[in-house]
């Protein structure tokens, strides 16, 4: 039996920084929210002293649990999918602040190319060079509109940073200075500039100084400490919900976070959604949260998922290329993370010392700075070295054709430990009509509800934008002096493995109905009082890491739904005009 509870404003599914975002603002502005969140409860407390690299880096402790549900996989329409089963091919946190909490930190704003890509890539280079099969889009918003947002959040996050010397204009600096730069940061930036590339600190969610954000929430300042990627913050120094916007949210009064609490259907009346059916996964109930908006910010596949399991919206069909819900899905995963290593033989690093976004980088060959007209892809990616701070399991790399055992793999690992870097490029994703996301026909989770289905697969734009900055990694490895240098390898098909933990699309935004789900505010077009927040969002995936963009569309959805709310339903898109393109 479902036990029907007391109606709210705003129920939120989900606790990261699209959730939180949502929470903190409504509840500022003296809405009743609720907040749900599938994993058990945490507080920054609970990440003190917990350094376990075995725990946390090999067993993949904050990342759900994939034995009772999970995704399905394949590359083609007429295979059968199979289930991901290992947290290290499929990462996708949970607990309260969701993945948010577990992030490494690096922080980019996205390019006005990138909000815009379809009209400005057709007016520089003709519609030839969107290949056949490519469903790129404007995103329905520009950049410009975007600044104000990404500023809100930058401040909110406290993040520590320098401008991008070829990044889009600002309407002011990170609330906070960069990061220390370390020895190889600098050998890594001085090796740029030689080759006349413009290098810059990484911007970073993990703060160079003690600082309290607009909200009045006291963040500290980070320890070099390493444990960030795969863990919470020993010190409350790394900007996540648990030390922002979940604390902020809490304090009004007006929010409450309810943890165990499993959302399986958004409900859905007569054009409109009603609420929100959950499970105790503590005790087995099943409860009905009725509210006046529906907002859905969980993980990409989440929010995907539960609008198939709803039947809101039509399902994209890969055969007639019609439909929304699914379309587009893309993220950095497998094929983004690749470039080359180097091994020192007169040179020596401290791997020990780092954190999440402790790193130098470039824009040079981001989005459209370079020119493709001689190219065979489009857009670009960033270029990266990060001190991360490697603990001994981690980071005991030899070079290639080493033998994995012996004698041989013995002195290699003992002289080339701390004696080794690696440069990689973060490239775009484009989005196709083939990859896309389902119900599953065959698999399904605990409670006999269908797994979610991607079909994905690699394509000549993703490896040709591969080898491109794989071989702009090795030049700058040559110009730091590495005696050996090893290039990954590009594959030639998706292997199953989600391993970059940035999945998006499927919820895309956009100006057309027909071809996306929400309007600019996040808003589904088909009902009115349903809000889809985070990277299910983005129609493709630019060059570098998206919470950045999540934080700022997220503060664009809150304003789109207290609009909403102060005007009697109307349509936030419709009312107010002058807020969008």
């Amino acid at each position: 039996m479902v036990t029907k509870l007391k109606k709210v404003d705003v129920v939120v599914v989900g606790t990261g920084w699209a959730g939180g975002v949502i929470a903190a603002e409504l509840s500022k502005a003296g809405y009743k929210v609720v907040g749900l969140e599938r994993g058990k409860n945490q507080v920054r407390e609970d990440y003190i002293g917990v350094k376990d690299e075995l725990r946390y880096t090999n067993r993949y402790e904050m990342m759900q649990n994939l034995s009772s549900e999970t995704i399905t996989s394949r590359n083609y329409l007429d295979e059968v999918a199979l289930p991901v089963r290992t947290r290290h091919e499929f990462m996708a946190g949970t607990d309260l602040g969701g993945g948010s909490v577990h992030w490494a930190g690096a922080t980019y704003r996205w390019k006005p190319y990138d909000f815009e890509i379809r009209t400005k890539t057709i007016e520089r280079y003709g519609k030839d060079k969107i290949p056949e099969g490519m469903t790129i889009q404007d995103w329905g918003i520009t950049y410009e509109q975007m600044d104000k947002y990404y500023d809100k959040w930058e401040k909110t996050a406290g993040i520590s940073g320098e401008p991008d010397p070829l990044g889009p204009q600002r309407s002011s600096d990170y609330p906070n200075p960069p990061m220390k730069e370390s020895v190889p940061i600098k050998l890594f930036k001085e090796a740029a500039k030689k080759l006349g590339y413009h290098p810059y600190q990484v911007p970073a969610g993990n703060l160079s100084q003690s600082y309290t954000n607009p909200d009045g929430e006291a963040m500290n300042a980070c320890m070099y400490c390493s444990f960030c990627t795969q863990y919470g913050c020993d010190f409350g120094a790394k900007s996540d919900p648990l030390v922002t916007v979940l604390p902020t949210a809490m304090k009004t009064g007006n929010y409450e976070a309810r943890v165990s609490a499993n959302v399986r259907r958004v409900l859905y009346k007569g054009g409109k959604a009603t609420g929100v059916l959950y499970v105790d996964t503590m005790t087995g109930e099943e409860f009905e949260q009725p509210a006046d908006v529906v907002v859905l910010a969980a993980f990409s596949i989440t929010n995907n998922r539960l609008l198939f399991l709803s039947g809101i919206g039509q399902p994209y069909d890969p055969n007639t290329r019609k439909g929304v819900i699914g379309r587009n899905f893309n993220g950095q995963f497998g094929i983004t993370f690749l470039g080359a290593r180097g091994y020192f033989k007169n040179k020596k690093f401290n791997y020990y010392a780092g954190a999440g976004a402790l790193g130098g980088t470039l824009g040079d060959f981001a989005g459209d700075n370079f020119d493709h007209t001689n190219l065979d892809f489009i857009n670009g990616g960033g270029i990266e070295m990060r001190q991360y701070g490697q603990g001994a399991i981690a980071g005991n790399h030899v070079p290639k054709g080493t033998p994995t055992w012996g004698p041989e793999f013995k002195k290699n690992s003992i002289f080339y430990t701390n004696r080794s870097l690696i440069v990689w490029y973060t490239s775009a994703i484009m989005s196709w009509w083939h990859n896309y996301t389902s119900l599953d026909p065959t698999y399904k989770d605990e409670y006999g509800d269908p797994l979610l289905r991607i079909t994905n697969r690699y394509t000549d734009q993703d490896r040709n934008i591969a080898k491109f900055g794989i071989e702009k990694c090795r030049e700058i490895m040559e110009a730091m002096g590495a005696d050996i240098i090893d290039e990954d390898e590009v594959p030639q098909e998706f292997d199953h493995v989600y391993d970059g933990g940035h999945y998006a699309g499927g919820v895309i935004m956009g100006a057309d109905p027909a071809t996306s789900a929400v309007n600019n505010y996040l808003q589904m077009w088909d009902v009115d009082n349903l809000f889809v927040v985070g990277g299910s969002a983005f129609p493709q995936f630019a060059g570098h890491h998206p919470t950045a963009t999540i934080g700022a569309l997220a503060y664009r959805a809150a304003e789109g739904i207290e609009l909403y709310l102060k005007n009697g339903g109307q349509l936030a898109e419709r009312k107010h005009e002058s807020s969008t393109v």
